[in-house]
């Protein structure tokens, strides 16, 4: 029913907005996001003027934007690929509370209660194998503790956590393990000379071509690998009984306050946050795992739905509220 509504209403905000246009910064992988973009146009009668972020500078270089532009906002609405800069925003004063009809049943862990912010449509933060390199499963690691294991020196990877998901995990690590076993973490990957790479895709990339027998990253540059036939398994980590759990960060959309084209914004959010987005998301190359139960999640049976793995507890606001403190940190010890 909430879907027919947001239908029904797409041609009233076309005539009603003159064709106006709405501007759109997205940090979800081009390749993933253009053709919901598309759709969007096709339906409403809009044009999206869609600002895409680079692979070096996730998340990062739009967040940078947005502060930027807050005297003078440019961009109407933010789709970003992870959510704890979106939260920082909101903190920030420079998003606009908007309780989005297609939001009702995404979990509130990963929204806010005014609609400043909504998480949507999942990723897992993974270990890549190469299966060639490791066949046996009992012989795969099982946790991001393994990275610092002396077993594996000089054969894993993490991106440099500077941008992305990566940033965001390693600062709600932080604050979940406390900041002096995280720093012990941190001496660990260097002592154990894990390569510190540009990003997610860098490290899929070395594990698939064999250079190295397993990485982190997220589940949707696991599937881009696996899709493409390369010799890959994922691992969802530390899921023994009282274990860490695997970290899950949503994509999260959210208006800009003072945006130029307010009800065209509502209606790119409703659209985004629909199940027919996340069914979408689900199914494409990228596979996000849906929030919702009802949405079917990927086809790759080991990407895990929502509720069948253990899942790292972690708090979006204060994880949003050290980011500013763990990037300089990080900048610090991962920056060269």
């Amino acid at each position: 029913m909430r879907a027919l509504r947001y239908l029904l209403s797409l041609p009233l905000v076309a005539a009603c907005g003159g064709g106006e246009d709405v501007t759109l910064y997205v940090a979800l992988d081009q390749q993933h996001s253009e053709s919901l973009i598309a759709r969007f146009e096709e339906r409403s009668g809009l044009e999206v003027k869609a600002r895409f972020d680079t692979e070096a500078s996730k998340t990062v270089g739009l967040v940078s934007a947005i502060l930027e532009e807050a005297g003078r906002p440019r961009c109407d609405v933010f789709w970003n690929n992870e959510i704890a800069h979106t939260v920082r925003l909101a903190q920030k004063g420079l998003l606009t509370p908007y309780r989005s009809p297609e939001a009702v049943d995404l979990p509130a862990a990963y929204r806010a209660e005014d609609g400043a912010y909504t998480g949507f449509a999942a990723r897992a933060r993974v270990l890549i194998v190469n299966t060639e390199l490791l066949p046996d499963p009992l012989d795969r690691p099982t946790s991001i503790q393994d990275l610092v294991d002396p077993r594996w020196k000089g054969r894993c990877a993490i991106a440099r956590p500077l941008t992305g998901t990566t940033l965001t995990h390693f600062t709600a690590l932080r604050n979940v393990l406390g900041e002096s076993d995280f720093e012990r973490f941190a001496d660990g990957l260097f002592a154990n000379d894990v390569q510190m790479l540009q990003s997610n895709g860098a490290t899929m990339r070395a594990v698939r071509d064999g250079d190295l027998a397993f990485a982190l990253t997220d589940t949707d540059d696991f599937h881009v690998a696996l899709a493409k036939g390369y010799p890959v398994a994922c691992v969802f980590p530390d899921q023994e009984e009282g274990g860490l759990g695997t970290m899950l960060i949503p994509n999260s959309v959210a208006i800009l306050a003072n945006g130029p084209h307010p009800e065209a914004a509502r209606a790119l959010v409703d659209f985004l946050l629909s199940e027919e987005v996340e069914a979408l998301l689900a199914a494409s190359r990228s596979a996000q795992i849906p929030l919702r139960p009802s949405v079917p999640g990927p086809k790759e049976a080991s990407i895990l739905p929502v509720g069948s793995f253990r899942a790292m507890r972690w708090s979006v606001e204060d994880t949003a509220s050290s980011l500013e403190e763990a990037s300089r940190w990080f900048e610090e010890r991962f920056g060269g």
